[in-house]
C-alpha cells in the first residue's frame, strides 16, 4: 500500500469513527418502554475496533514518514512540518490582511482617526509567496505519497 492510499484509509476511518459516535449518541436515550435503534454495546465494540485500526495505521504512516529520506538531510516528516508551518504563516498573513482591510469610518471630524501601521500590499505579496511555497511543497509531498510504500 502506498502512503497516499493509507492516508485515504485513515480519512475514511476517521469519518467512520465520527459516524459511529453520532450513532452512539442517538442510541443513548430512549423513551421508557422503547428499544434503542441500535445496540449501544455493539457500537462501542465497532468504535474500539476502528480506533485500534486507526492507531495502527497512523503508527505505520508516521514510521514511514520518519524513515523516508526526501533529500540527504530531510525526511518526509521534516517536509510535512515545513508544509504545516507554511500554512500557519500564510493563514496568519491572511488574517492580518483581513484585519488591516477593515475600514473604520468617522462620522465627524472630532472622532479619532486610525491609521494603518503596515503596508497591506506588502502583506499580500508575502501571503502570495507563502501560498506559492506551500502549493509547490504540497505537490512534491503528494507525488512522494504515491511513490512510497507504507512500512509494515
Amino acid at each position: 500500500m502506498k502512503i497516499a492510499e493509507a492516508l485515504m484509509v485513515r480519512a475514511d476511518l476517521q469519518k467512520r469513527i465520527a459516524q459511529i459516535k453520532n450513532r452512539l449518541g442517538d442510541s443513548l436515550h430512549v423513551q421508557e418502554g422503547e428499544k434503542p435503534v441500535e445496540d449501544v454495546f455493539a457500537l462501542i465494540e465497532e468504535l474500539n475496533t476502528d480506533y485500534q485500526k486507526l492507531e495502527c495505521l497512523i503508527q505505520k504512516i508516521n514510521a514511514t514518514n520518519v524513515s523516508t529520506l526526501i533529500s540527504e538531510e530531510k525526511t518526509l516528516s521534516d517536509v510535512l512540518v515545513t508544509r504545516d508551518i507554511l500554512l500557519q504563516r500564510r493563514t496568519t498573513f491572511a488574517s492580518l490582511i483581513e484585519k488591516a482591510s477593515v475600514r473604520v469610518d468617522r462620522y465627524s471630524l472630532t472622532e479619532i482617526k486610525f491609521l494603518l501601521t503596515i503596508d497591506v500590499s506588502g502583506l499580500h505579496k508575502t501571503a502570495d509567496i507563502l501560498a506559492k511555497q506551500y502549493r509547490e511543497l504540497d505537490t512534491k509531498i503528494q507525488e512522494m505519497n504515491w511513490k512510497i510504500d507504507l512500512l509494515d
